[in-house]
């Protein structure tokens, strides 16, 4: 059987080799769910989950395959425990341990509350996240974490500044990324995807609740846009403000949808000296249309969230609304202005956007220094993103910004 071919419950042009898919499948019947899961078990080698924990909620929900309450509520069951634990801890004096117990706990939280943000308990869960996380990032002496707010118009957007390994720093302005959200992700849940290993090496990282993302949907009233070059310029600026910074050494990134995000900030704000995109995007609008057109045909397409999620950060009640939404989201005419440095990350076997569009995207990019790596079947991270081996991407990201922002120089 082929690696990839037809058209099958999880999406057109997908694996369908299932049997031989050598990534960790807990729910073979259900791609959301376990890719849920997996993206909560990638954070490990960074603090965000524990095997055991991850399976005990697993074993609880096999039953309840689909149920997304049920989803929900064995996260947060989790999260609950992990926290008390690190309530306790912090009261002992035991911070380093309160700290990783409450970080954690946060990611079990979000990892629930992905799935379920109109819940009767989403809202209260969440913030519970956002409070566990940041008060274990107090406690943490390295990396060092500041919750802090970006300037934006009338309103400011909340961000994760996670400091430079000062050893590697030393006493001169350091190269830093931003690092935006991608369609359904948050700051808390970014930290887990390789941010220690980035500021090890000596470069700061920015990681901000965009418009449409984490706490800027949930409680400022801040809808998705396509115009990400608003709160790219934003963040820029309030990074080339630091005093720890280069203003000149600041790239950008971002994650699945955000290889829309970063892209388009880095060519319309030519201020930003390095742009990754992890994972390729290239016309939203397409996508989605071919997206509901499976949906309308009884055929279940390959999605991180439940379709209703689209309008949700769009702040809008109709497919049509949000379909008006998306017409600006494509990329065509844009990265063409790009002129730094541009990495591309890609798994061959992405069953939410087709490799197809990664080499779209990458071909028409102008920087004339630019990277498309494409992780194979056989390599690992072939899947979303890389979400079944996390390290292998941010492992090749991480060496590439270093090499083109240069730390400790």
């Amino acid at each position: 059987m082929p690696a990839f071919a037809g058209t099958t419950a999880w999406g057109i042009g997908h694996v369908t080799d299932r049997a031989n898919d050598p990534a960790f499948i807990y729910f073979p019947t259900n791609y959301r769910w376990s890719m849920g899961l997996l993206l909560c078990l990638s954070g490990a080698p960074w603090g965000g989950a524990e095997i055991d924990e991850v399976h005990r909620v697993g074993r609880a929900l096999r039953d309840k395959v689909g149920d997304d309450h049920a989803w929900f509520e064995e996260w947060a069951r989790m999260g609950d425990a992990v926290e008390a634990r690190g309530r306790e801890a912090a009261k002992k004096g035991h911070t380093l341990t309160a700290a990783a117990c409450l970080m954690r706990a946060a990611h079990y939280y979000q990892t629930g509350e992905r799935f379920l943000q109109h819940g009767p308990r989403s809202a209260e869960v969440y913030k519970t996240a956002v409070k566990s996380f940041a008060d274990g990032a107090a406690m943490q002496k390295r990396p060092r974490i500041e919750s802090v707010e970006i300037p934006y118009g009338d309103k400011t957007l909340p961000a994760l500044f996670v400091h430079a390994a000062p050893e590697v720093a030393g006493n001169k302005p350091a190269p830093a990324l931003v690092f935006f959200d991608g369609f359904d992700i948050t700051k808390e849940i970014q930290y887990f995807k390789g941010v220690p290993d980035l500021v090890a090496r000596g470069i700061a990282c920015l990681i901000v609740d965009g418009p449409g993302n984490g706490e800027s949907v949930r409680f400022r009233s801040l809808p998705l846009i396509a115009e990400t070059e608003k709160y790219g310029t934003a963040a820029y600026e309030y990074l080339a403000g630091r005093k720890e910074i280069d203003a000149k050494r600041i790239g950008v990134m971002a994650i699945s949808l955000g290889g829309y995000y970063a892209p388009r900030a880095a060519s319309l704000e030519p201020r930003y000296a390095a742009c990754i995109a992890w994972g390729a995007q290239w016309d939203y609008y397409d996508t989605w249309k071919k997206r509901f057109d499976l949906l309308d045909s009884g055929t279940v397409p390959s999605l991180s969230v439940p379709p209703e999620h689209l309008m949700w950060v769009f702040g809008v009640k109709s497919r049509a609304e949000a379909m008006t939404k998306l017409e600006g989201f494509r990329l065509d005419g844009i990265v063409q202005k790009m002129k730094c440095p541009f990495l591309l990350l890609h798994g061959a076997g992405d069953e939410q956007i087709p490799l197809a569009i990664a080499e779209k995207c990458f071909a028409a990019v102008g920087s004339k220094e630019k990277t498309l790596k494409v992780f194979t079947r056989e390599e690992g991270g072939f899947h979303h993103c890389q979400v079944d081996n996390v390290t292998i991407g941010t492992n090749y990201m991480w060496d590439w910004a270093a090499d083109v922002l240069k730390p400790g120089t």
